[in-house]
């Protein structure tokens, strides 16, 4: 109990950190970057990906599975957005166990480069794991870390993997051992990215005024 306390205080703590570290970048952007974010990305983003996954728990020899993810971002700046995800997924071990789940994440996600086309990223929320037909479900943190890059326009290509922890000992139909299970995902994905134009316009709309301001400024200023 201690323990699962200490690790939702370890969240809280991260995602205040992230929080603070996209606000103050927002603070220090150039005026030239501060529209570079709607040329290739925007405020929305819907993303599919496929790829792997594998258990962590009590049994030996765990198979890789399938795995898929569709889901919806939202940028509340153009560091910082929060992810909406749907994600089906299989855990097996070799010969023993194999078992179809999905899980329902939000996420709190920090784009480091939001003005490059390459980027990193990380991420880190809560979600809630169940079995087919919801036979077993269990509340679960997660987090991991990627990297995208916009191939055009409102298009990018993603790789990523994260890590979830489960209230549970019993996701491999065994309570065992000392701890919850776990589990890892990897996938390639894509984000389709859309909207943004309104704040475009008036974010360049702004510079131009700062830049005509200080161009008056300096005329002001000249002997």
């Amino acid at each position: 109990m201690i323990a699962q306390q200490t690790r939702h205080s370890l969240l809280i703590l991260v995602v205040c950190l992230i929080v603070q570290k996209s606000f103050c970048q927002e603070q220090i952007e150039t005026p030239e970057l501060k529209t570079e974010f709607y040329n290739l990305r925007g405020t929305n983003a819907f993303d599919v990906a496929l790829g792997t996954s594998v258990i962590n728990g009590d049994l030996v020899d765990p198979q890789f599975e399938i795995y898929s993810h569709f889901g919806y971002k939202r940028h509340l700046t153009p560091h910082l957005a929060l992810d909406f995800g749907y994600h089906k997924f299989n855990l097996a071990y070799i010969d023993l166990y194999n078992e179809g789940f999905m899980s329902f994440d939000i996420n709190i996600e920090l784009l480091l480069s939001p003005h490059q086309r390459f980027s990193p990223f990380i991420f880190m929320g809560a979600g809630y794991n169940a079995s087919n037909h919801f036979k077993e479900t269990a509340n679960k943190l997660q987090g991991g870390a990627g990297l995208e890059c916009v191939v055009s326009n409102q298009f990018a290509v993603k790789l990523y993997t994260d890590y979830n922890y489960v209230g549970s000992d019993t996701l491999d139909g065994l309570e065992a051992g000392g701890g919850d299970d776990t589990y890892f995902r990897i996938a390639f994905g894509v984000n389709f990215y859309f909207g943004g134009a309104d704040v475009k316009a008036k974010r360049a709309k702004g510079n131009a005024t700062v830049i005509e301001t200080n161009s008056l400024t300096d005329d002001k200023n000249r002997p």
